[in-house]
């Protein structure tokens, strides 16, 4: 499936764990490797030091990290470039055979400059990424053993928007070339006041199973799935539970749009606090998925047609609240 992986690391001397992981994958899938490196002259002692001589001294360093890493089935470049990280990383997946980009949550420049991250979220060159690249981003919180990286348990959240209806086609072929199961996700929202009672869960509980149904169904025929869904109040929280207690290989989020109409799926692309929370804490990789375009490249991926857009439902209709502006998040 991915040709070509995209793998950014602020480490030089220390393997990385997005590196490690993007090694394996690129063995599993036969695919070409680029490992980039910035140079940020911010954090040079003078600019002097950003030479052609000073660049092959860290490429070298590179090279010597992960040498006991990369086998002959390999086709790695390592590549170093200098100036701002995001847009460093971007100019490099300009290439039009990149069709995924992996990185940590955050920059590890973060630790040296001793800053203090607020509300646990991904760092800003990982946010930059998403809300301007039409490829599947994959963020990497701590090493992964090779076995999970096969991808057998599958969670994609659901919140009806059509980021999360292309996360959901690709989920579903990501879950077919491992031969996986599927874990479609839902959270129902739980007002925080006591009005709301057992039967008012039960009744939501059966009208939303409903709707996931109807919604996943278009896309799940010949999948091996198993729907989940249940009540909670912190939506990332509600996620990391289910892929704990699915024991999950791979968590599947879509990003969101400040274009509430959809249309054309046009609209500045975010990442929402749902994937920069859940990004930050899951044990396993979470991948992301923004534009509908960034399916395109995948001739034997169904990509939700603009029509079903307008035409599908997409709002999350509670007892408590009979309408809503728009989709919850996942």
């Amino acid at each position: 499936m991915f040709k070509h992986i995209l793998v950014a690391t602020d480490r030089v001397s220390r393997a990385d764990a997005p590196v490690l992981t993007a090694l394996d994958l690129a063995g599993q899938y036969h695919a070409k490797l680029t490992v980039l490196h910035v140079l940020e002259p911010g954090f040079t002692s003078n600019t002097e030091q950003v030479s052609p001589d000073y660049t092959e001294t860290i490429k070298t360093k590179l090279h010597k990290t992960y040498e006991s890493d990369v086998t002959y089935s390999h086709i790695v470049r390592f590549t170093i470039r200098t100036g701002c990280p995001w847009k460093e990383i971007l100019n490099e997946a300009h290439n039009p055979d990149t069709d995924l980009i992996i990185l940590g949550p955050h920059s590890k420049q973060t630790e040296k400059k001793e800053a203090v991250r607020k509300n646990k979220k991904i760092g800003n060159t990982a946010r930059k990424i998403l809300t301007r690249k039409n490829c599947p981003m994959m963020i990497i919180n701590k090493p992964i053993a090779k076995e999970k990286l096969k991808f057998q348990k599958i969670i994609v959240g659901i919140d009806f928007s059509i980021s999360c209806e292309c996360a959901l086609c690709l989920s579903v072929k990501l879950s077919r070339d491992f031969n996986s199961i599927l874990y479609p996700f839902f959270m129902i929202p739980i007002p925080p006041y006591p009005k709301y009672n057992g039967v008012h869960y039960k009744t939501d509980m059966d009208a939303l199973t409903k709707k996931l149904e109807e919604f996943c169904d278009v896309y799940l025929d010949g999948t091996e799935h198993e729907y989940k869904i249940w009540g909670g109040a912190l939506p990332h929280q509600e996620v990391l539970k289910c892929a704990e207690k699915t024991d999950a290989d791979l968590i599947i989020l879509g990003s969101h749009t400040k274009n509430d109409t959809g249309k054309n799926y046009a609209g500045k692309w975010y990442a929402g606090s749902v994937v920069e929370r859940v990004s930050f804490r899951a044990d396993c990789p979470v991948l992301v998925l923004n534009d509908p375009k960034a399916l395109e490249k995948w001739h034997d991926i169904q990509i939700p047609d603009q029509n079903r857009e307008t035409a599908t439902d997409r709002s999350i209709n509670l007892f408590h609240l009979k309408k809503r502006k728009g989709p919850s998040a996942c």
